[in-house]
């Protein structure tokens, strides 16, 4: 009596265990759930490439100050300055009363 009992406690057990394992990979492989683990790999994979590329700005930063030294130029050499006009601002040719026959800007 005792063995049946025991038997049928350790099936049981085993029944809701099995039970529980299926239910959680079922849940684990919906659809909602891998694009959650799919978007956090994403965030993940994010995060490390900005490491990269600040580890790289950072090792160039200090090849680069060890190249100036090398070579004796204390203060980095500037560029000249582009000489560019400023784009006019929007609505200025209402303002000077002339428009471009093909404005399209126009109509709307």
């Amino acid at each position: 009596m005792f063995r049946r009992a025991f038997w049928f406690t350790t099936g049981a057990a085993a029944g809701v265990w099995a039970t529980t394992k299926v239910q959680r990979k079922i849940r684990s492989l919906a659809p909602d759930a891998l694009a959650v683990r799919a978007a956090d790999k994403a965030v993940e994979g994010g995060h490390r490439l900005k490491e990269f590329a600040l580890d790289v700005r950072a090792g160039m930063a200090q090849r680069e100050t060890e190249l100036n030294e090398a070579l004796g130029l204390e203060t980095p050499v500037e560029a000249p300055a582009q000489a560019t006009r400023p784009l006019p601002a929007r609505g200025r040719r209402a303002e000077l009363g002339t428009t471009h026959p093909y404005d399209r800007n126009e109509d709307h």
